[in-house]
C-alpha cells in the first residue's frame, strides 16, 4: 500500500466527493422506482448511456452543451418510462421476477439499437472546459479540483434538492410516499396508484437522463457499459436502503471516496473491490441497508 502526501490525499477525498455527487444523481431513480413498485429495474443503466448518447448526438450534430441537452432528455425520458410502465410493466402485476426480466430484456434491447445506431467505439463529450481545473488554496494545501466534477456535482445536489421538494411539498409527492409506506392503504385513501407508479418511473427516467449528460462528460462510454454501471447503482441503493434517496445520497458519497482513496493508496484494479468488501460487511450487520427500514407485512 502506497501513503500519499497529505495534498494528495484531501485532493483526492474532494474528488471522491464530487464523484459521489454524480453516482447519487444517477442512482436516486433507481431507488424511487423501487420504493414504489418495489421491483428492481435492470434497464436502468442502459437509460442511462442512451442519455449520455443522446447529449453526444446534439453535441456532436448540433453543438448542443451537454449541461443544455437536459432541456430534450429529460422530457424525452420521462415519456419513455410512462410509456414503458404503461404498456410493459403494468401488465406483470405482482410478479415481481417477471418485472426483473423484462426490465433485462429491455437493457439487451437497448444496447443492441445503440450499438447499431453508434457501433461499439468508446464515446465521450470533450468541450472546451472538459480539462479545465479550478484551483483552491486551503492553508498550504492547494487543490486542483475539475471543472466538470465540480459543476457536475453542484447540478446533482441541485437535481436530488428539486426532486426532494417535489417528494415532500406537492401532492404527487405526499401520493408517492404513501404508496411506498403501503401501497394497498394509499389505494383505500383514494390515491391512483397506477397513476403514480408511472409518473414516478417517469421521473426515475428522468433523474437518470440528468445523470446521463453529466456522465457523458466524465466517462468514455459504449452500448456495453450499461453492464458495469448497473451493477454500481445496485449496489449503491443496496448500501444506502432501498427505496431511501437519502440512504442512496450517502452510500455513493461513500463509493466515490472510498473509489478515489484505494486507487491512490492500491491501485485502479482494486479500488472497487474495496468498495463491494464494505458493502458486503455492512450488510451482514445491517442487512437494510444504511437508511432502509424492514418492512412486516401483515
Amino acid at each position: 500500500m502506497h501513503l500519499p502526501s497529505v495534498n494528495v490525499l484531501i485532493q483526492v477525498l474532494v474528488v471522491g466527493l464530487l464523484t459521489g455527487g454524480v453516482y447519487a444523481l444517477m442512482a436516486a431513480g433507481l431507488t424511487l422506482v423501487f420504493g414504489v413498485m418495489r421491483v428492481i429495474n435492470i434497464a436502468h443503466g442502459a437509460f442511462l448511456v442512451f442519455s449520455a448518447y443522446i447529449s453526444y448526438w446534439l453535441f456532436t450534430s448540433y453543438g448542443l452543451d451537454p449541461f443544455l441537452s437536459v432541456v430534450v432528455t429529460v422530457p424525452l425520458l420521462f415519456m419513455m418510462g410512462i410509456l414503458v410502465q404503461r404498456t410493459m410493466l403494468s401488465r406483470l402485476r405482482n410478479e415481481p421476477g417477471l418485472v426483473v426480466l423484462l426490465t433485462f430484456s429491455l437493457a439487451l434491447t437497448l444496447e443492441g439499437v445503440m450499438g447499431a445506431l453508434w457501433q461499439s467505439t468508446g464515446r465521450s463529450i470533450r468541450t472546451t472546459y472538459t480539462s479545465e481545473v479550478l484551483q483552491w488554496e486551503l492553508a498550504d494545501i492547494v487543490l486542483r479540483l475539475p471543472v466538470v466534477r465540480v459543476v457536475g456535482f453542484m447540478a446533482a445536489i441541485a437535481a436530488l434538492a428539486v426532486l426532494n421538494l417535489l417528494l415532500r411539498q406537492s401532492d404527487l409527492g405526499r401520493a408517492i410516499r404513501a404508496t411506498i409506506q403501503n401501497k394497498d392503504a394509499a389505494q383505500l385513501m383514494g390515491v391512483n396508484v397506477s397513476r403514480v407508479q408511472a409518473v414516478t418511473f417517469g421521473l426515475g427516467m428522468a433523474t437518470v437522463a440528468a445523470g446521463g449528460a453529466l456522465f457523458s462528460l466524465i466517462w468514455t462510454f459504449n452500448a456495453g457499459s450499461h453492464e458495469e454501471w448497473i451493477s454500481k447503482m445496485l449496489s449503491i441503493i443496496v448500501l444506502g436502503g432501498m427505496g431511501s434517496l437519502p440512504g442512496a445520497l450517502i452510500a455513493a458519497l461513500i463509493m466515490g471516496v472510498v473509489e478515489s482513496v484505494a486507487a491512490v493508496t492500491m491501485t485502479s484494479y482494486i479500488s472497487p473491490i474495496v468498495f463491494y468488501l464494505i458493502l458486503f460487511i455492512t450488510l451482514i450487520f445491517r442487512p437494510q441497508g444504511l437508511m432502509g427500514t424492514v418492512i412486516r407485512e401483515g
